[in-house]
């Protein structure tokens, strides 16, 4: 197993998150503990020493099993992170109950790692309203040395990390992003990889496989990677892509099955990154794929000065392909929240002015109705 140095600690380069863990007859809240706890096993004898959790995961039931599956260890043997679900604006008020909660779901007396969960548009006023005193109280468990390391994961823009950082970035130790090869474009993590490294903090990798989606490749894009690596196979360019990756300290990959851990594993047996010829490759691939579903707005807002209602269309598009390419997802719905609703793709009228000026020809209307009728179901 690689390792990375993280402060005084060595952290496995690769963590197992506990978001897809395997379940009893595809009822996500009814995890297969028997099975999990023999992924553990074999991650702890093969290095691993990084489980990351959250309250919301697996309708509430991952931290207890977890908890439950590392029991079995000593304590210091492996480092546990989980998170403060501020996901649900609910919650808000609620920093203590739950982080207390979290301690006994767990069967622990501290966490190693500790995140403000998914900071984003719809929640980034909240998280940075002093009312909540959520910050405070986790600033307070860490100096009682409940909380070891205090970190973010985040969903957001760049533009709501960069609000966060602004607040609280010099108390943040790390960041949770969603990093791959195809997001280093499509979601602008380059951009957010090189915001964290202006702050000097390290970066924690969320779907690296994006949900999947990169496990396997169109037999074109495959043929490719194939020719340049004919030893490795497609997941294991999504790792070695985030091996390249100055800054890069935790990659975590949701396994489900033994077949998909062995696997991980067996890639992060050593460091092989890409070299500039294999990464030119990589994104290409990347940009192929986007391109076969993504409209292709350039963003120069010519659409918004011609819309009666005021859209700012080149943002909903954006989010759209974001909602397109996902299948759905959270990620677009969530950014939604945080916009009027007189603002939202169902209020296009259909009028087209927009489609008039558009330099890339995009029919936007139709675009529109599309998006709305994706978030009604």
């Amino acid at each position: 197993m690689v390792y990375r140095e993280f402060q005084d600690l060595q952290l496995s380069a690769l963590g197992m998150g506990a978001m897809r863990l395997p379940v009893i007859d595809g009822n996500d809240a009814q995890i297969d503990k028997e099975a999990t706890a023999e992924m553990v096993a074999y991650a702890m004898k093969h290095g691993i020493n990084y489980y990351d959790t959250a309250w919301g995961y697996h309708a509430g039931n991952s931290e207890t099993v977890m908890g439950e599956a590392l029991s079995r260890y000593p304590r210091e043997s492996f480092y546990l992170a989980t998170k403060f679900p501020g996901y649900d604006l609910s919650n808000m008020d609620k920093v203590e109950s739950i982080f207390e909660a979290q301690l006994e779901k767990c069967g622990v007396d501290y966490f190693d790692f500790y995140l403000f969960h998914n900071v984003c548009e719809m929640n980034i006023d909240a998280y940075l309203d002093e009312k909540y005193g959520i910050f405070d109280y986790l600033m307070e468990q860490k100096k009682k040395g409940r909380i070891r390391h205090l970190g973010f994961s985040a969903h957001g823009s760049y533009d709501i990390m960069k609000r966060f950082l602004d607040a609280y970035g010099k108390h943040m130790e790390f960041c949770q992003i969603q990093l791959n090869y195809l997001d280093w474009s499509f979601q602008n993590a380059r951009a957010k990889v090189d915001l964290l490294k202006e702050h000097h903090i390290p970066v924690w990798v969320m779907e690296p496989l994006r949900g999947g989606k990169l496990a396997s490749l169109e037999d074109e894009n495959a043929a490719v990677l194939e020719g340049l690596r004919p030893e490795e196979g497609i997941p294991a360019w999504a790792f070695r892509f985030l091996q390249s990756i100055p800054g890069v300290t935790m990659v975590l990959s949701g396994m489900s099955n033994f077949q998909q851990m062995q696997e991980n594993i067996a890639v992060f047996e050593e460091d092989k990154p890409l070299d500039e010829k294999e990464m030119a490759a990589l994104l290409e691939v990347a940009d192929r794929m986007v391109k076969k579903i993504a409209l292709p707005c350039t963003a120069c807002h010519y659409c918004v000065s011609h819309c009666p209602k005021g859209l700012d269309i080149p943002a909903l598009l954006e989010l759209y392909n974001e909602h397109c390419f996902t299948g759905g997802g959270f990620i677009a719905p969530m950014a939604l929240m945080a916009v009027p609703e007189d603002k939202r793709p169902d209020a296009c009228i259909g009028c087209r002015s927009c489609e008039a000026v558009c330099p890339q020809q995009i029919k936007i209307s139709e675009a529109m109705a599309d998006f709305s009728a994706r978030l009604q179901g």
